[in-house]
């Protein structure tokens, strides 16, 4: 299943493979520990590191989506449907790409 992938290192923003089960989310990001932050009102979430704001980690860039607080490292943009299920996502990549900073 189609997701979007953050890479603040690189500061990048692409499609990718990956991202249609927990499992699979987890290994885009790099870690175990996961929270999600709900970006619009389709569904759209942001998985990222759970412990990104106090995991030390030297070289690891930073992005902030919209309003949301800043994020250390990888952040993964997937849909959601009943019963937490990931899909893909409704925003396009261009859209999200407009919405995205890097720090």
């Amino acid at each position: 299943m189609p997701c979007f992938l953050i890479d603040p290192s690189q500061k990048t923003l692409t499609a990718v493979e990956g991202g249609g089960d927990l499992a699979g989310v987890r290994a885009l990001i790099g870690f175990e520990t996961v929270d999600s932050d709900e970006i619009d009102a389709n569904g759209d979430r942001l998985y990222f590191d759970e412990k990104c704001f106090i995991r030390q980690t030297p070289g690891v860039g930073r992005f902030q989506l919209d309003s949301l607080a800043p994020v250390a490292g990888m952040g993964v943009v997937v849909g959601s449907g009943a019963q937490g299920s990931l899909l893909t996502p409704q925003v396009s990549l261009e859209a999200l790409i407009a919405r995205v900073k890097f720090l």
